[in-house]
């Protein structure tokens, strides 16, 4: 039992007095956390960030403008249409429902394909998984709380040392100081306590091969994943997440499902490099104007110069990922940028910026002509040329011989 306080007032401390010739050291008038809900708006809730923004994220990594409208929980959709730039993004309801049947079909009788399908791609020394595959409920109130139930349903599975399925698990994974919730389609607890995510998609995979760019997007899909798993993992015995996913897909043009081992380190390292980067998006936000906001309250023409303040790094990809594609594109074409034409174009001009700088560089206006880009150009011009003045000759000498030929016979 602690002691009871002698009476009487308490004793005065002195204030700590500032030494004379120093500078007083200013408070942060805002926190990060402040600071974006003024960019996002008073009033506006943050927009939660999925699987699919933190995977488009790590597809960009350069982009400013997208990191600091994710971090900040900003609707870009909503965003898009407020500047009269909106675009048809998402799933049609078709594929919507055909994806949804596969899945169905895929995780159907307790999972028993979707375990079959694993053990043969990753099963490795452990024994075959049975009827008797744990199939934990994950079901809670809220997404803080299911996230809870699925890290306790996962260190309950690697405790039992059985195979065990987690069907549409929520993980959380911290991003710019805020929890992101996300749900992968499910996850599976090996006998030997690796954890594995399993990817079901809609698109056919022919010939044991699908198409390459919803491949990649799967699996930096994927990574996300991963990332938040070891989260949980780092605090779990024996628990290990594979850096192998599984992918599963209908066979050729069946319903049948199949599936592919996909690798996602490298996928894993760049994600994490970009969320590294998006703990520091207040250096984004101290460089933009006294009084940015992007609340879409406002007028087009401040959403307009709000937008234009933070970099952007378009490119072609982008239409399929990013809601506000369409407006960086028409400011990119505007401006004559290169980037509009594609990355590996940006990448081949080296210091050439702009559409007009090429082709002034192209015609021997503009540019040294010891560069190696810009003889490359001027190269390219005069071939262009050549085959277009021979191509010139022969449809002369075509036209003339035809002429010929019906003089010849109206004199006959």
């Amino acid at each position: 039992m602690s002691e009871s306080p002698a009476s009487g007032p308490p004793p005065q401390i002195p204030p700590t007095r500032q030494p004379t010739g120093v500078p007083r050291t200013p408070r942060p008038t805002t926190t990060l956390r402040q600071r974006l809900a003024e960019l996002r708006g008073p009033s506006v809730a943050p927009h939660p960030l999925d699987a699919r923004a933190l995977a488009a994220l790590a597809a960009n990594p350069g982009c400013k403008r997208r990191a600091l409208l994710d971090g900040a929980g900003v609707d870009k959709g909503v965003l898009a249409t407020a500047l009269g730039s909106p675009a048809p993004f998402g799933q049609s309801q078709f594929a919507f429902m055909r994806g949804n049947a596969f899945e169905a079909k895929v995780k159907a009788d307790g999972g028993a394909e979707l375990l079959r399908l694993l053990y043969e791609r990753l099963g490795g020394s452990s024994p075959a998984p049975d009827q008797h595959a744990a199939t934990p409920d994950l079901s809670a109130a809220g997404p803080e709380g299911r996230a809870a139930r699925t890290a306790l349903a996962l260190r309950e599975a690697t405790a039992a040392g059985g195979w065990a399925l987690l069907d549409h698990p929520m993980l959380a994974l911290e991003v710019a100081g805020s929890p992101a919730y996300l749900e992968p389609d499910a996850v599976v607890v090996h006998p030997d306590g690796r954890w594995t995510v399993v990817e079901i998609k809609s698109f056919p995979m022919i010939d044991a091969s699908a198409d390459a760019a919803k491949v990649g997007a799967a699996a930096r899909q994927a990574a996300v994943y991963v990332l938040a798993l070891e989260r949980v993992a780092a605090v779990t015995e024996e628990a290990e997440v594979g850096h192998q996913v599984l992918l599963v897909c209908p066979k050729d043009f069946s319903n049948l499902p199949t599936a592919s081992v996909v690798d996602v380190r490298k996928q894993r390292a760049v994600t994490r490099r970009q969320l590294t980067r998006l703990t520091r998006i207040e250096d984004i936000a101290q460089a933009l104007p006294e009084g940015t906001t992007f609340d879409p309250a406002c007028g087009p023409q401040e959403l307009e110069s709000a937008v234009s303040s933070v970099d952007a790094a378009y490119a072609p990809e982008c239409l399929a990922a990013c809601e506000l594609a369409f407006h960086c594109r028409s400011r990119s074409r505007a401006e004559g940028a290169v980037e509009s034409l594609g990355r590996s174009v940006r990448g081949e001009l080296g210091g050439l910026t702009t559409v007009a700088g090429v082709l002034a560089a192209a015609a021997g206006k503009e540019g040294d002509p010891a560069d190696p880009t810009v003889a490359a150009l001027r190269r390219a011009a005069a071939l262009r040329a050549e085959a277009l003045e021979s191509a010139a000759l022969l449809r002369v000498g075509a036209l003339e011989s035809a002429a010929a030929r019906e003089g010849a016979a109206t004199c006959r």
